[in-house]
């Protein structure tokens, strides 16, 4: 082989390389795996939020959660609560909204972000029956589709939050395919909840790895040890666990989160004992 083609495919090596996004690179051996910002979802504290939304902030604080995904609780005033957020250090890159005041009023999502400085924009939960069909995937897609529209010509990013009713099976698939692929990706990402995708029978790390451009949140939680998969979409809160020990492959999914650049994690902890549990999980994750 001549000395220029050696050297044409070193080069070529080199640029391939180089190219990795630093998101998309495995973690080295001896690196802490999670080094992102720790956020929370504000539904953790939905019992005494409103009632005490400066407290629960300073405890929110005192834990080192830096992010939090809101929006401000019922009854606070959304600017005062700014400015109890900014007091404190505290950001709120994404904000969660009522699938149908979405569909009704998105300008108003976009009002509400701008106040509360959001990038991202999340929804829940999709109206459905007993069961979540093809019909209501198909509602969802058009309605995803004409939002996440008007939120990109106002420089914010839909993300629709599985909730684990999505992968009854649908052709070769499940419905949570037919959402993804008939969703217009300009205008539609996804949160990933590691405990409902993992309670609906998916495997959230190759979940991510499969779609790997359409992933920019993630809720971290775990689900206690014994708990039945289904697709009802729901639990008893008491089955929300501390991250590492229900069961979920915290590691494979954070890694994973890693690769697909997910840009901003939550602990979400509906459980009564999120008290008690969430030191536990932020102590998990600096652990790894």
């Amino acid at each position: 082989m001549e000395k220029r083609s050696i050297l044409y495919i070193l080069l070529a090596f080199t640029i391939a390389s180089c190219s990795v996004p630093k998101s998309a690179q495995a973690p080295v051996k001896g690196q802490n795996l999670f080094t992102a910002p720790i956020g929370v979802q504000a539904y953790t504290y939905r019992a005494s939020f409103a009632a005490r939304p400066e407290a629960v902030l300073d405890s929110v604080k005192a834990l080192g959660i830096t992010q939090m995904e809101g929006p401000n609780p019922k009854g606070v005033d959304i600017f005062k609560f700014r400015q109890m957020l900014d007091k404190r250090g505290i950001s709120m890159p994404s904000i969660g909204v009522d699938y149908g005041s979405l569909v009704k009023e998105p300008l108003e999502a976009v009002r509400m972000a701008g106040i509360l400085g959001s990038q991202f924009v999340m929804v829940a939960w999709l109206p459905h029956g007993k069961t979540f069909t093809l019909d209501d995937a198909k509602k969802a897609v058009a309605d995803l589709n004409k939002a996440g529209r008007t939120l990109k010509a106002n420089s914010l990013t839909l993300c629709y939050h599985i909730h684990g009713y999505e992968f009854a099976p649908y052709e070769d698939g499940t419905l949570f395919d037919y959402i993804v692929k008939n969703t217009d990706p300009r205008y539609v990402k996804f949160e990933m909840d590691v405990m409902w995708a993992f309670h609906g029978g998916a495997d959230p790390a190759k979940l991510m790895l499969k779609y790997p451009t359409r992933w920019r949140l993630m809720h971290l939680k775990d689900i206690r040890k014994g708990i039945a998969n289904d697709l009802t979409g729901g639990t008893a809160i008491k089955n929300d666990v501390a991250l590492g020990t229900g069961q979920i492959d915290i590691p494979e999914v954070l890694k994973a989160a890693k690769a697909v650049g997910i840009r901003h994690y939550f602990i979400e902890d509906e459980s009564p004992d999120h008290a008690k549990q969430i030191p536990v999980t932020i102590k998990y994750l600096k652990s790894l």
